[in-house]
């Protein structure tokens, strides 16, 4: 699913929504939970996971052209967690055919 078709999807769900006010709203929950996530907290949505900021130490890698060892620095990186609900739901949905 796109952003677009989410915002889709929130048109069609509430029948008096224009689609800017649509587009607002899905920009301005995103907006706030990477806000959120650069300041380091936690978001959690029940039954959908929870978005942590995990912290990665530095250390040794290779370029894998040229084989030679690089210095790649320490990182933070968002990392999602499934929720036990949204777990379960997806492992229960029929399987879909790849095109």
């Amino acid at each position: 699913m796109t952003k677009f078709q989410l915002i889709q999807k929130l048109m069609e769900r509430s029948n008096n929504l224009a689609q800017q006010d649509a587009k607002t709203i899905v920009n301005t929950v995103f907006s706030s939970m990477t806000n959120a996530l650069a300041r380091g907290e936690r978001i959690e949505i029940r039954g959908f996971g929870n978005f942590t900021v995990r912290t990665y130490q530095s250390y040794q890698g290779r370029n894998p052209r040229t084989g030679t060892k690089v210095e790649v620095a320490p990182k933070k990186l968002p990392f999602f967690k499934v929720g036990k609900e949204l777990k379960e739901r997806v492992d229960r949905a029929p399987a879909r055919s790849e095109k």
